[in-house]
């Protein structure tokens, strides 16, 4: 690595690597954030690298316990640059802060404190005790938005929730009858399987399940172990026991949400499947939170309309992602409805991207307010 004299630059030049090593992981660790981490001994000819670490699959090991495994005996004396708050409590891992001091780290940069009510502060708390320089906030707006859904999780008891749209130029999401159609073409495709990959649970209505019979998996090259939960909003548990979503409830799990008064019978045999069936009752925000229970920290929305003008009456989209295709589909089709509106022209929602992928437009929104 090139040597810079500006401390600061060094510092926000690393820890922008340690938030994009964690991003690699994105929608693999719930219920744990996805955390990136660096052991740097920094050396008269410029910082080195001693150590690298991100959260794995499932939430463990921390970060910082595969940074400071690489380091060994190099990281007594170094930095650590991580992107969120070194853990303070005791689970199945030891803390992390306490693993840096007996690593003798003689400096911690973190991006941000942990508002995990288990840390808060007291990760921070021990490195200062032992003795360590400790800076916070270095990189805390792009570590933050990595971590968007652990913190929401956290903080509002429900995920961080992506709403996708594919709209034909005529303003339509289906064909007549919710017929499915095909509104874009490779590349926005690809774009949208990106989506499932870094996404914790992919959610649809029952209508869009039994419309369109999807797999809702991630189809990408030799990324199928990246394939979301699959979440099914089914009231009254509907979906036929051959759906395709129950053909590999072994490889990529099924939850059905129903409203608690299903058919047992029904439930029985679609458990029997693979399903696993939960029960919330009072409307999408319940749903959201049950998720957030079972320790999903982000969802995609991807069907269907009702289920986005649900999440959209109810201020529960934080993000969206509208892929324009060039087909249109005519006068019957499903047309996108009061979400679309809301995000486009309701001021809620500012447009922070937008890239031309082949004859598709990918928008990207944030909510503003």
């Amino acid at each position: 690595m090139p040597a810079t004299s500006e401390p600061a630059e060094r510092d926000a030049r690393l820890m922008a690597a340690a938030i994009r090593l964690g991003s690699r992981e994105l929608g693999q660790t719930w219920p744990n954030p996805a955390v990136g981490a660096l052991i740097v001994r920094h050396e008269p000819d410029g910082p080195v690298v001693v150590g690298r670490g991100w959260t794995r699959k499932g939430g463990r090991p921390h970060a910082e316990a595969e940074a400071l495994a690489e380091a060994g005996d190099r990281a007594r004396g170094a930095t650590c640059y991580v992107s969120l708050e070194p853990c303070s409590h005791h689970g199945r891992t030891p803390p992390c802060a306490e693993a840096l001091v007996k690593a003798g780290i003689s400096r911690v940069v973190s991006a941000t404190e942990d508002p995990d009510d288990r840390v808060s502060g007291r990760g921070h708390a021990i490195l200062r005790d032992a003795g360590i320089e400790l800076v916070v906030g270095v990189g805390a707006s792009e570590a933050s938005a990595v971590n968007a859904g652990h913190i929401m999780r956290v903080r509002a008891g429900r995920p961080w929730v992506t709403l996708k749209l594919a709209v034909s130029r005529d303003g339509m999401i289906a064909g007549p009858g919710g017929a499915p159609v095909a509104i874009t073409r490779e590349h926005a495709r690809a774009a949208s399987h990106m989506l499932r990959a870094t996404n914790d649970a992919i959610l649809v209505g029952i209508g869009t399940a039994l419309a369109d019979d999807p797999d809702l998996t991630c189809r990408l090259p030799g990324m199928a172990d990246r394939s979301p939960v699959r979440v099914v909003l089914d009231t009254d548990l509907r979906l036929p026991g051959t759906a395709r979503l129950l053909a590999n409830t072994a490889d990529v799990p099924v939850w059905l949400v129903s409203g608690g008064k299903a058919n047992p019978a029904r439930k029985s045999v679609l458990e029997a499947r693979g399903a696993a069936v939960l029960t919330a009752d009072g409307g999408i925000r319940a749903v959201l939170e049950t998720l957030a229970g079972q320790g999903i920290t982000r969802v995609l929305v991807e069907g269907g309309a009702a289920v986005a003008a649900s999440l959209s009456e109810t201020g529960l989209i934080d993000h969206a992602v509208i892929f324009d295709g060039a087909v249109e589909i005519g006068p019957h089709g499903i047309p996108a409805g009061s979400a679309l509106a809301a995000i486009r022209s309701g001021g809620a929602y500012r447009r922070v991207d937008e890239a031309k992928l082949g004859d598709d437009v990918m928008s990207t929104y944030l909510r503003s307010r």
